[in-house]
Formats: C-alpha cells, sequence, structure tokens
C-alpha cells in the first residue's frame, strides 16, 4: 500500500462515529424487549381481564416491583461495564424491589386466612412463570451481553449477573401482563426464583464472553 493510501485509510478510521456503551446497552434493551414482546404477543398476550385487572393495587404492584429490578439492574451493569468502576453502594438499590416485595406480603398475610396462604403461593400459574420469565429474557440478556463485550468490566460474572437481572426485569414485565396469579405471595414465590435462573445464566454468560 502506498504512503498516501495508508495516510487516507487511517483518516477514514479515525474518522468514524463510536457509538457511546451507554448508548448500545440502551438499544440493547430496547431490541431485546422488542423481540420478546413480539414474540409474547404472538403466543400468549395479555389476560383477558387486563383492563379491569389495571384498576387493582396488587396487579399494578408487580409492575412497580419488576422495574424496581430492572431500573436499578441496567444502571450497575451500565456502572461495571467500565474497568475502573466498582459495585460501591449502589448495589444497595437492588434491595428495593425485596423490600417492597416483603411489605406487600406482610399486608397480605394480615388479610388473609393462614388456611389460604398456600393456595395463595401455589396459584395456578407457577410452572408458567418459571418456564416462560427465563425464555422471555434470552433476547434481552444476549442482546445485553453482546452490547457489554464493547466495555471492559473489572468483573465479568457479576456484571453478566446484572444483566440477567434487568433482562428478568424485561421479562417479568412483560409476562405479568398474562398472569393471572396477583397475590404478592405468589409474586414474592415464583418471580425471584424464575429472576435466579435468568441471573444465574447471566453471570455464566459474563465469566464466559466477558472476561478480559
Amino acid at each position: 500500500m502506498k504512503t498516501n493510501d495508508l495516510i487516507a485509510a487511517l483518516a477514514a478510521d479515525s474518522g468514524q462515529r463510536v457509538v457511546p456503551l451507554g448508548r448500545r446497552m440502551a438499544y440493547a434493551l430496547g431490541v431485546g424487549a422488542l423481540v420478546s414482546l413480539a414474540w409474547f404477543l404472538a403466543m400468549l398476550g395479555p389476560r383477558p381481564d387486563i383492563h379491569q385487572a389495571m384498576h387493582t393495587v396488587r396487579f399494578d404492584l408487580k409492575f412497580v416491583d419488576t422495574l424496581a429490578l430492572l431500573t436499578p439492574s441496567a444502571i450497575l451493569c451500565l456502572r461495571l461495564s467500565r474497568p475502573e468502576a466498582k459495585p460501591g453502594a449502589l448495589m444497595a438499590w437492588l434491595l428495593a424491589p425485596f423490600l417492597l416485595l416483603f411489605a406487600a406480603v406482610l399486608v397480605e398475610l394480615t388479610l388473609v386466612p393462614p388456611e389460604l396462604w398456600g393456595v395463595r403461593i401455589v396459584g395456578t400459574n407457577w410452572w408458567h412463570c418459571l418456564s416462560l420469565i427465563p425464555l422471555l429474557s434470552i433476547a434481552p440478556l444476549g442482546a445485553l451481553i453482546a452490547a457489554l463485550r464493547e466495555g471492559a468490566p473489572s468483573y465479568p460474572a457479576l456484571t453478566g449477573a446484572l444483566a440477567g437481572s434487568a433482562a428478568a426485569g424485561i421479562a417479568a414485565t412483560i409476562y405479568a401482563t398474562n398472569c393471572t396469579d396477583d397475590s404478592p405471595l405468589f409474586v414474592a414465590s415464583w418471580y425471584p426464583l424464575a429472576t435466579f435462573i435468568v441471573v444465574a445464566a447471566g453471570a455464566w454468560a459474563g465469566r464466559r464472553w466477558l472476561s478480559w
């Protein structure tokens, strides 16, 4: 290659726009969520009584809780994508959805007779919850891991686990529109367990593809 050609090629490379990692992650979350939503609408769709359910506190609480998981998970995931970043006190944000569930469960236990506690915990959709949340998490988790490969996390497994937590937050938000079990006892039992499956998968993916 001639010298002039080499200079021109280097100039062209330096002129290419670099997409910030935060924007890449936002794209990944958006695209992953749209893919999961499209699959969900094609295969299941919202529950038939969703318009009536939207006016109940227990139904709305599910979305407050899933978004309380998604938001800090995504923020922490972005933070840890930088090599100099450490988890720090921001990890305490992840307690928010669990504290919210704990408070809701306490209220439920005071209102529901003890003989019905087991019925509320098991519900009618526990298997759907355990299977559909991980399935709906595949697209956002894969997109997030791909975006994070542009970073350099010092804690790849933890960063991957947080990506899994964010993906599970998206999946749980979508799934909650179909789930007819609105009891906090059910949500506190099965939603975290389904989330843990995705978090474990994210930790494995982070260790596998985000290490450097």
